[in-house]
């Protein structure tokens, strides 16, 4: 809940990023090393000064609501003091990371990512072992652990670009058009990310206003397991982004597009196969996770795991606005239903309505969004068509209902009394029935020879 605060207040990176990384990759489809230069060091220096305005208000606005308003027991105020400080100092090093950030993802260095990625996995988990042998307060301890993890692994980011590519050697200044084009694309994101953080830091927030700091815990411990299952999705977008904006920089928008369709139905493929098995043995996941499981979890982490699926086509349809550079339409609706789902979720916790509500309403916003609002817009806006949405959503629409049967009948009537027994039963047949409703139903015929041709030149090797 103490880091929602900052989380909060931080809702300004994720606009900034959408519009470096878009201007960044763009500069590279057009090969054009001054322009990368010019936006790298416009960008970093803009992210410095937002970097000290959040700050600033984090220690002012954010300080008191801290004290008058979060529910944290007197005795435990003193650590959620130092681990709101901690989290100020991250945010504010995160802010000013993402032009190198948006640097790797353009120049499509993912194994960089992959590296780190184990690594920080395993010294988070170094660190959690050290939790149980140190004598220190252990929320403090694992705050300042994480945080030294946080800007260590950035440093080393930055180390990284600036001896790989020539763009990333800083020259403190501002382009005033460049910056002008810039602050216009994310503009518009800003809106959105204003909505994403009230749906996400805010609703923590309220949680912790309306309930106790259990339900808060509850909620959290969902969002976790779901970001866990989401990252691969992610790391999956997030490798296919920069050919789509290159493709289209570079006028092939015919490429672009058929890019985006193949990534969105395989975004949701691999989102599902994680999805189901997660849903169907969230008690028992839980259980082997947790031991005692807080009330409210299961339900919240079945509800947000759903919800997930429909936020593949959400932002995988939103790539096909971000490359072409038009977010203005999509900035003005989807994050009206966000600010409308904020107050709407109070006023149901205001008369009595139970935490679940939260997540009742968020579904409903990502069924709107992903299968209505964005297919409408890249429709208008990316001269995609009806027909090219249904080549994404019947295959999507097939697979999941093919699947289902069985795991649920096996997740009905095949009872163990071993939790173990049960989560790795369930999900392995989970698993299995959607790779064959994918290989199936999902997947054409030269998708599927590809994929044969791939399997054998690893086997081969």
């Amino acid at each position: 809940a103490v880091g929602g605060i900052v989380g909060f207040l931080g809702f300004v990176n994720g606009a900034l990023s959408t519009g470096t990384s878009r201007f960044i990759t763009f500069a590279l489809g057009k090969d054009d090393l001054q322009v990368l230069k010019n936006t790298f060091s416009t960008t970093l220096t803009g992210h410095l000064i937002i970097a000290g305005v959040v700050i600033l208000l984090a220690e002012t606005v954010g300080l008191w609501f801290l004290y008058n308003k979060i529910v944290v027991p007197d005795e435990r105020m003193g650590a959620a003091v130092v681990v709101y400080h901690l989290s100020i100092l991250t945010a504010a090093f995160s802010l000013t990371q993402v032009p190198y950030n948006a640097c790797i993802i353009a120049h499509e260095k993912m194994s960089v990512y992959a590296y780190v990625s184990i690594a920080n996995s395993v010294l988070t988990l170094a660190i959690v072992m050290l939790l149980k042998m140190s004598s220190a307060d252990k929320l403090v301890f694992y705050a300042v652990a994480l945080c030294l993890l946080s800007i260590g692994t950035m440093i080393f980011y930055r180390f990284y670009c600036v001896e790989h590519f020539p763009e990333a050697k800083f020259r403190l200044g501002i382009d005033k058009e460049l910056l002008k084009e810039i602050a216009g694309f994310s503009g518009w994101s800003m809106f959105a990310a204003t909505s994403i953080a009230l749906n996400s830091q805010g609703v923590l927030i309220l949680l912790n206003m309306f309930f106790s700091p259990a339900v808060v815990a509850a909620r959290a411990i969902s969002l976790q397991v779901n970001t866990a299952a989401n990252q691969l999705v992610t790391n999956f977008q997030t490798a296919a982004t920069p050919q789509i904006v290159k493709k289209y920089a570079a006028g092939d928008f015919d490429g672009s597009k058929r890019l985006l369709l193949q990534t969105t139905k395989f975004s949701y493929y691999l989102m599902y196969v994680l999805s189901l098995p997660i849903c169907l043995t969230a008690n028992e996941l839980l259980k082997l996770w947790l031991g005692i499981v807080p009330e409210y979890t299961v339900i919240f982490l079945q509800i947000v795991v759903i919800q997930s699926l429909f936020h593949v086509f959400d932002v995988s349809f939103y790539r096909a606005l971000y490359a072409k550079g038009q977010l203005k339409e999509n900035a003005l609706i989807s994050p009206t239903l966000g600010f409308l789902q904020f107050p709407i979720v109070y006023l149901m916790f205001k008369i009595g309505f139970s935490p679940i509500a939260l997540s009742w309403a968020g579904l409903v916003v990502a069924m709107l969004l992903g299968l209505v609002i964005k297919p409408i817009l890249i429709i208008r806006i990316a001269n995609y068509t009806w027909r090219d949405v249904w080549s994404v959503l019947l295959p999507c629409l097939k697979v999941s209902l093919a699947s289902l049967p069985i795991p649920l009948m096996v997740c009905r009537f095949c009872k163990f009394d071993n939790d173990i027994m049960q989560f790795f039963v369930t999900a392995i047949v989970a698993v299995l029935t959607v790779c064959l409703s994918i290989w199936l139903l999902g997947l054409d015929t030269s998708m599927k020879e590809k994929l044969l041709t791939a399997v054998k030149k690893v086997l081969g090797k």
